[in-house]
């Protein structure tokens, strides 16, 4: 059965099992077997209170130590040497000065490297990590212009990067695809995601569209985007024994480990991966080819291997967001109640992952429209593979859809919040499910209050300043709920009422161990200071990625598991003498670091008190949550309206945002101070895709042509006015806590809202981004 088979019948079964299961469960838990949170009946004060990053201390004193930056005794430098061809094969391979050269212990090519079986690609496997499926450095084969073809062991760094350029390479060129405009015209394919046509239809969209009283019909454009997380991606690795060790950068450490495993012919126990703090990742730091070079290279010299790319190097190995082109065709009647909607286009990706850029996510569930088409074609392109980049689909498919609905207001004379507002979908538009709590509608009214959208002028060029023409525009944003399973999690608990909390999750600066040990402080009824949350460690329980802006909601729920897990044991424990005695698991809550009746709080009985008569020092529990069937009743999806003025300068065509706000509607926030920043950093780089990001491909050879922060632009402190966040903070009943992600929903809807509010200072509507000043000049 192929990959999009086996997903195809996964989803078909849960389903089913899903909705054979749906009367039976609590209106008011999330739940299968109709359990509700106990974070949503009591409160401790821990949950919602903005407490500052815990591993914020060492981090701003240099304390924390990242994956390039751990010192291994005896520890040699690697430096990776690069193709330049898109495809074809190596001819020859003249190492001979760099293995000569100063300081110089190995050069390891295709023809000296261990034998290394494919590495198992992301999706195929719910343990698989892998970026790509291409065997590394197992033959002459080139697959992409970038692709590692050798690696230098040295000494020093500097002798490692002198040695790489002395490396003599061949290439036979073979016909390559890298033109996206000329593949398109030689036909595109159906494009799955996780393992699902991106085709949707309900009704005769394009039937409805022709008859429209009115409508608008526009071609946008979004191009490649590559990933620049402030720490490049890095290992310092070494092998003990048959034991490999890594010290990574990594959002998916369990993920890696297993997936190194399988190229590498080890046990799972074999590789063990460490990440404690991770600078930045958004998608990109998972498995790549680097750490299996670098793993073989180390086995080859027998000493342990500090690996750090270049920013060039990674441009050339990891992958980014793929090029789209979209149309968005929206027919109405003239009181604004859309009858068709039609969200179509194309994008790419290589023939070596299974990742597509899925564009019309967004689009399924945001607007009550009566037909809709929604669909994503593909070609392949020999390039890099392109992967899960912040918000993917959502990111540039709001785009689209959210300035293709400014149009329409427009044209229809309808206030843009308005038009919205009026097409708010009561059910799921494709699927037909209930939402599990939709307050959007609050997030506009709140959002355009403090904004002061009131004051817009709705013709363009209607407010000007000196040389610089005022506009405001809007947009909504949009991400969906997930949650992960396999993500067991183990609480240890002492006699002296301190707690454990071991679960292989990550923080790479969203603030996941602060908010985590406020949620598991509050469901023991402990200080936090008496809660230790152990992550980022490929040897503790837990199979739970970074991403999708579900790890929260994985986390949450295995805790859930563990703690009632733990409370029954406690109960068992405390026998005939406690206060406790002949309750029920659901009968008891934590409180003071004890339990408690719900019912009767005089029946209480200490932590301290339970283990001590039990004459047990501690107790350990480890329990897995079950299966995400939430999503299967319910159509769940954070929210935002976002808000923005822009500044454009009518003699240079500089664009310069003023003032910008979020308003989202993400259930409860647990964490208004690490949430806060989460929508900002999201924010910030909305701003970027609108205003300057793109990778520049050079279509005759396959190559980025501005692999550097010096050519690839991004937002820097000059470029960021002061941003606005509120919420509506009203809780989720269908999640665990109450809450959904906020990780990825800033940057969508931003790129549009930008974009709609540059139309309404100057007039001029762009489709293509990034919105830069030669296109308004």
């Amino acid at each position: 059965m192929s990959l999009i088979d086996s997903g195809k019948a996964l989803a078909q079964g849960l389903m089913q099992g899903a909705m054979a299961k749906v009367v039976a469960l609590a209106p008011d838990s999330w739940m299968p077997g109709g359990e509700p949170d106990p974070l949503i009946r009591h409160q401790h004060g821990h949950v919602g209170k903005p407490v500052s990053r815990i591993d914020g201390p060492l981090k701003v004193t240099g304390a924390a130590p990242f994956a390039a930056e751990f010192p291994l005794e005896n520890m040699v430098y690697a430096a990776i040497v690069y193709s330049r061809i898109a495809k074809g094969r190596i001819t020859s391979l003249n190492v001979e000065r760099a293995e000569s050269a100063p300081g110089v212990l190995l050069v390891m090519t295709y023809r000296n490297a261990p034998r290394l079986k494919p590495a198992p690609l992301f999706m195929s496997d719910p343990k698989a990590a892998a970026g790509d499926s291409i065997p590394v450095l197992q033959d002459e084969k080139i697959y992409w212009n970038g692709q590692p073809i050798a690696i230098i062991l040295a000494d020093t760094q500097e002798q490692a990067d002198h040695a790489a350029g002395l490396i003599d390479v061949a290439y036979a060129a073979e016909p390559a695809e890298t033109d996206f405009h000329a593949a398109i015209a030689r036909g595109t394919t159906q494009s799955q995601f996780m393992g699902q046509p991106l085709h949707d239809e309900v009704g005769d969209a394009q039937a409805a569209f022709e008859k429209a009283a009115v409508k608008i019909d526009a071609a946008y454009s979004t191009p490649r985007h590559n990933h620049n997380p402030i720490e490049l991606h890095a290992v310092t690795l070494s092998w003990e024994g048959d034991t490999l060790r890594i010290h990574d950068a990594q959002q998916a450490v369990a993920h890696s480990a297993w997936t190194l495993g399988q190229v590498l012919d080890l046990p799972a126990d074999k590789v063990v991966i460490t990440s404690p703090y991770v600078g930045g990742g958004f998608g990109s730091k998972t498995l790549w080819q680097h750490q299996i070079i670098a793993a073989a290279a180390a086995k080859l010299v027998e000493r342990p291997v500090r690996l750090m790319l270049t920013r060039e190097g990674v441009y050339r190995t990891v992958g980014g967001r793929s090029p789209t082109e979209q149309q968005v065709a929206l027919g109405a009647t003239a009181e604004g109640k859309l009858t068709a909607l039609i969200h179509r286009g194309v994008t790419a990706k290589t023939s070596h992952n299974v990742m597509p850029e899925p564009f019309i996510l967004p689009t399924r569930s945001a607007y009550a429209a009566e037909n809709i088409l929604l669909d994503v074609q593909h070609v392949e392109i020999d390039m890099t593979s392109n992967t899960f980049m912040r918000a993917p689909g959502e990111a540039v498919g709001t785009f689209a859809l959210e300035c293709a609905m400014d149009e329409l207001a427009e044209k229809l004379g309808i206030d843009p919040i308005e038009l919205r507002l009026r097409n708010e979908p009561e059910k799921d538009p494709i699927s037909g499910l209930p939402f599990s709590a939709r307050h959007i509608d609050q997030a506009w009214r709140d959002g355009a209050e403090r904004f002061g959208w009131s004051a817009r002028n709705p013709l363009p060029r209607m407010h000007q300043e000196g040389e610089w023409l005022i506009g405001m525009g809007c947009a909504t944003a949009t991400y969906p709920y997930y949650r992960m399973p396999g993500g067991a999690a183990r609480i240890t608990l002492s006699r002296a009422g301190h707690a454990t909390i071991d679960i292989a999750a990550h923080e790479m600066g969203m603030g996941t161990a602060t908010a985590q040990t406020q949620v598991a402080a509050e469901r023991l009824g402990l200080p936090m200071s008496h809660v230790q949350f152990n992550y980022g460690d490929s040897t503790l329980p837990g199979l739970v990625l970074a991403g999708g802006s579900q790890q929260t909601a994985s986390i949450g729920a295995s805790v859930i598991a563990a703690y009632n897990k733990l409370v029954a044991q406690l109960l068992a424990l405390a026998g005939n003498d406690s206060p406790l005695a002949g309750l029920k698991q659901a009968e008891v809550g934590s409180r003071d670091g004890g339990l408690a009746s719900l019912d009767d709080p005089s029946r209480y009985e200490s932590y301290t008190s339970i283990l001590s008569r039990a004459q047990r020092d501690a107790v350990v529990i480890e329990a897995e949550p079950p299966m995400p069937l939430e999503t299967m009743h319910w159509s769940m999806h954070s929210h935002g309206a976002m808000f923005c003025e822009v500044r454009v300068n009518m003699i240079t065509g500089e664009p310069c945002i003023s003032r910008f706000l979020g308003s989202f509607d993400c259930g409860r926030i647990l964490n208004p101070k690490t949430a806060a920043s989460q929508f900002r950093g999201g924010i910030i780089m909305g701003l970027g895709l609108a205003l300057m990001e793109e990778a520049q491909f050079d279509e005759r050879s396959g190559r980025i042509m501005n692999p550097s922060l010096a050519e690839y632009h991004m937002p820097v402190h000059m470029d960021v006015p002061e941003i606005d966040v509120i919420w509506t903070d009203i809780p989720d009943p269908h999640t665990p806590m109450g809450a959904r992600g906020v990780g990825e929903i800033g940057i969508t809807g931003t790129g549009a809202a930008v974009a709609n509010a540059i139309y309404n200072a100057t007039g001029k509507r762009v489709r293509d981004l990034p919105i830069t000043l030669d296109k308004l000049i």
